[in-house]
């Protein structure tokens, strides 16, 4: 290559109309790989929760904590860890957040106890939650302007979107050998994209100005995280010990105290984590709600699903992860043009016809029996959750952030992060507590068993409900503005 060629190219790179160069394709491989192990955790629990409850010996309606932990943690944490960045920066945050998961990942792998297990995934959710927007941002200040860095954007979204669907299969495949698999293999994986991410992974300048100077606001970060955590062990300890008992009513207590001294805190902090301002916009609000009811009301579809196939049909874990994926792959294959739909058709319209096949498939699902088909009495359900994921789950955040004030689009995104993780953390404890409450004694039919599911799956068909109605309400308010997006 001549200089004057080098040169040009350099300038095309410049513009971000040339092709990438090596450095920044490798940037984007150790960026992407990580939102892949990051998405792929939120489902690799699923199919691998009856083989954990099996040799730690928790009930079954104890497990969700397996999956709500990462959610705790992720949702906890998202709007913290964007006032951490601000002042340490990017590259030391990143780093030292893809340390901590991979020596989690192993050490879960490790575990001997249930609550050690879920205490590993608390702290991965904590890293995925400065790991994920962090990339993104990297991204958006490091790759150039124009197709570029759309070409990079694109693949980023499409590893994150594709993760879900790849936990379901290897969370299938590795639990066939042992749960514990299903755990530590991120571990090998976010080791090699740290040492990549160590020699690729731009440095910056520190933070100067009003921003650097905003405090870390920990009395909020701690306190939103306890607080639902105590909210989620409440809601746990009803079915076990009643209402009225001492553990369950200081649960409560602690979470409306805790949640009262968020409200108090950010009301009163010249740098609030989370203005009042923000959560001021309805369409914001509309959207948080009806993203954490389609996520929640999910997850908490296939937690009874995987119960189901595993615990009442004898299904593997490998079949139970195949069977899950009409579920999940629709959504990653329809990623790369999901930007598109939403520009043709608006958000609060595809959100509104989304929303009309979770309550369907729902409904469906309260229709099996003993003996259960899979292909009339589950793959129904499983289909219209795949197809309302396509038509929503990219509208959802697109309206979020039209909704989102000007000069504050990270926390308006982090709002609504937290608000779809929370939905899964309180769903999911919802579900095992009905469970929990309407499990059958020694020697039930497995028809007996399938009815005490019953009560659960009216809840998830409900919170489903919901969230047709609220999108309803965008639609309405769409109509009344002349937008499809308000």
């Amino acid at each position: 290559m001549t200089p004057t060629t080098r040169a040009t190219v350099a300038e095309a790179e410049a513009a971000g109309t040339g092709p990438l160069g090596a450095r920044l394709w490798g940037l984007l491989i150790v960026l992407a790989g990580n939102m892949l192990i990051d998405a792929l955790e939120v489902s690799v629990a699923v199919v691998a929760l009856p083989s954990v409850g099996t040799d730690l010996g928790p009930a079954p309606t104890s497990l969700h904590w397996v999956m709500s932990g990462f959610a705790i943690g992720f949702g906890a944490v998202i709007l913290f860890g964007t006032r951490l960045v601000e002042r340490l920066g990017r590259r030391r945050v990143y780093l030292a957040a893809v340390t901590v998961f991979a020596a989690a990942s192993l050490a879960g792998a490790l575990a001997t106890t249930l609550w050690f297990l879920i205490l590993t995934r608390v702290i991965k959710g904590v890293c995925a939650a400065l790991t994920a927007p962090t990339g993104l941002s990297i991204i958006t200040t490091t790759f150039p302007a124009g197709p570029a860095r759309d070409r990079a954007v694109s693949v980023y979204s499409l590893f994150g979107a594709s993760g879900f669907s790849l936990g379901l299969l290897l969370s299938g495949l590795l639990t066939e050998a042992s749960w514990r698999w299903t755990f530590a293999f991120p571990a090998p994986v976010a080791a090699a994209l740290l040492l990549l991410g160590l020699r690729l992974i731009p440095g910056e300048p520190p933070a100067t100005g009003a921003r650097a100077g905003r405090p870390y606001e920990l009395p909020t970060a701690l306190a939103l995280p306890a607080a639902l955590l105590a909210l989620v062990y409440g809601i746990g300890g009803v079915p076990r010990h009643g209402w009225s008992a001492p553990g369950t009513l200081g649960a409560f207590a602690a979470a409306v105290a805790l949640g009262a001294l968020v409200v108090v805190r950010e009301r009163r902090a010249a740098h609030p984590l989370l203005p009042v301002r923000v959560l001021a916009r309805a369409g914001l609000v509309r959207s948080a709600f009806g993203a954490a009811a389609l996520n929640g009301s999910y997850l908490g579809l296939l937690f009874l699903v995987t119960l189901h196939l595993q615990t009442l049909l004898g299904w593997s874990p490998a079949r139970t992860g195949l069977a899950l994926l009409p579920a999940a792959l629709p959504l990653a294959l329809s990623a790369g043009f999901s930007g598109r739909m939403v520009r043709r058709f608006g958000a609060a319209r595809l959100i509104a016809a989304g929303y009309l096949a979770p309550p369907l498939g729902y409904a469906l699902y309260l229709r099996a029996s003993v003996p259960t088909r899979y292909a009339t009495d589950v793959l129904p359900t499983l289909l219209l959750l795949g197809a309302a994921f396509v038509l929503c789950f990219a509208a959802l955040h697109f309206q979020a952030m039209a909704a989102a004030p000007d000069a504050e689009p990270g926390v308006a995104s982090g709002a609504y992060q937290t608000a779809v993780q929370f939905g899964a953390a309180l769903m999911l404890a919802l579900v095992a507590a009905l469970l929990a409450a309407h499990r059958p004694g020694p020697g039930a039919s497995p028809a007996q068993v399938l009815a005490g599911h019953r009560p659960a799956l009216l809840l998830v068909t409900a919170v489903g409900l919901a969230g047709l109605a609220v999108s309803a309400l965008g639609l309405r308010s769409g109509r009344t503005s002349g937008s499809g997006t308000s």
